[in-house]
């Protein structure tokens, strides 16, 4: 939220694009810099990096009217109630999610979306 409060702050000096076209290129150019400080595996460099993306992806909510807060939180959510759903499933075949491959908890997760958007 600090992250969106200090973007509307600029942009009410006018300190902000026209439109969300260039916010998307910023994101695009953050993400390959985190890429970048990725391989060259520096931990100081890559958090800046990641942080570089994350307040640039702030911004393209706010340029979209979506709280990134909330948008943040409801993701978490469906993460949280997808992976419960892979566990159940895997705990009815009698098997741990730590006793399967990435394959088959990649192929439980797929089948949790698919259920989620059944019961929505």
């Amino acid at each position: 939220m600090r992250a969106h409060q200090i973007q509307a702050r600029a942009a009410r000096v006018g300190f902000d694009w026209k439109t969300i076209e260039p916010v998307f290129g910023k994101i695009e150019e953050e993400f390959q810099e985190v890429r970048t400080a990725a391989a060259e595996g520096v931990p100081a460099r890559i958090e800046a990096e990641v942080g570089d993306l994350l307040f640039t992806v702030v911004n393209a909510a706010r340029f979209l009217k979506v709280n990134p807060e909330d948008a943040l939180r409801g993701t978490i959510q469906r993460f949280t109630d997808r992976f419960q759903m892979m566990e159940s499933e895997a705990k009815q075949r009698g098997v741990s999610l730590d006793t399967l491959s990435l394959e088959e908890m990649d192929a439980l997760w797929e089948k949790a979306k698919k259920d989620e958007t059944r019961e929505a």
